[in-house]
């Protein structure tokens, strides 16, 4: 059975005609399923955003063949100079996944270079009554 979308296509003519000839649908991609509740917040947006990361880089991969396709066709510079700037994006996104390694790394080092012994003592109060202490303690 049809649905709503593909009877529109049909009475306006919209639907492109390779797809029609084939039979083909366009496929929507899934979205990044959202991590469980059980894991830690940080890991659950650190493996949220690496999936991101990873779905943006793909798709502008794919992206990039396309275009790359259309300017050598059309041998234009205009389409040279537009995958010039998609490769320059999928690269500076390819990067911040990199960083994002980075960051997770030291979050996560971070409890094991902690310093195990605390040798310096810290006063909280006023200077009045550290005075008192002080003379408490050479009165002894």
């Amino acid at each position: 059975m049809k649905d709503a979308q593909d009877i529109l296509d049909e009475v306006l003519g919209a639907a492109d005609p390779v797809e029609r000839e084939l039979g083909l649908k366009k496929m929507l991609t899934p979205t990044v399923p959202r991590p469980s509740k059980d894991i830690e917040h940080v890991d659950a947006d650190y493996e949220y955003q690496r999936e991101n990361f990873y779905n943006l880089i793909e798709k502008g991969q794919d992206a990039i063949q396309g275009i790359l396709n259309v300017a050598k066709e059309s041998d234009h510079p205009r389409g040279y100079e537009v995958a010039g700037n998609l490769i320059k994006q999928v690269a500076e996104v390819t990067e911040k996944l990199g960083d994002l390694q980075e960051k997770m790394k030291k979050l996560k080092e971070v409890p094991n270079s902690a310093p195990k012994n605390v040798t310096n003592a810290l006063f909280v109060g006023s200077t009045a009554e550290l005075q008192k202490m002080l003379k408490g303690k050479t009165d002894e």
